[in-house]
């Protein structure tokens, strides 16, 4: 296997790893967190399910990132680069900015702008895969 296809499968495998873990602390150890820190009724349930469509997200977006890391196997072509890449930014900013945004308080709610950038890069990702998948290079 090149090591491409093994870098672009580990990354995905790590996120994978990465959000299983976060979404069991987020299914059992985050609702008492947050209300520790005096989040209750509405905003706790707010912010639980952003945090919950962070971890989605992450987890389909790594799964994505090693179907990719599969398909440059077989044919290392420059717009399934380009997807694996637009996923993997795509994860940081929008996962990332969403499970920010279930810690911090109001005065940091312009973070949420960071979110549909990553939710761009990602879709970018999927045409970009889908391109490469009907190309015939």
């Amino acid at each position: 296997m090149s090591s491409l296809s093994r870098r672009w499968i580990g990354i995905g495998a790590l996120l994978g790893a990465l959000g299983v873990t976060l979404g069991a602390f987020g299914a059992h150890g985050l609702p008492d967190y947050l209300a520790d820190l005096g989040y209750t009724g509405d905003d706790l349930a707010r912010r639980l399910d952003i945090f919950h469509t962070a971890i989605l997200y992450q987890l389909l977006h790594a799964i994505a990132l090693v179907f990719t890391g599969l398909a440059l196997e077989q044919r290392a072509i420059a717009w399934w680069r380009f997807a694996a890449w637009a996923f993997l930014l795509g994860v940081i900013l929008f996962s990332g900015s969403l499970k920010a945004l279930t810690f911090v308080g109001p005065s940091w709610s312009r973070l949420g702008m960071v979110a549909p950038i990553g939710g761009i890069s990602m879709i970018v990702g999927w045409v970009a895969l889908a391109i490469g998948a009907l190309r015939k290079e």
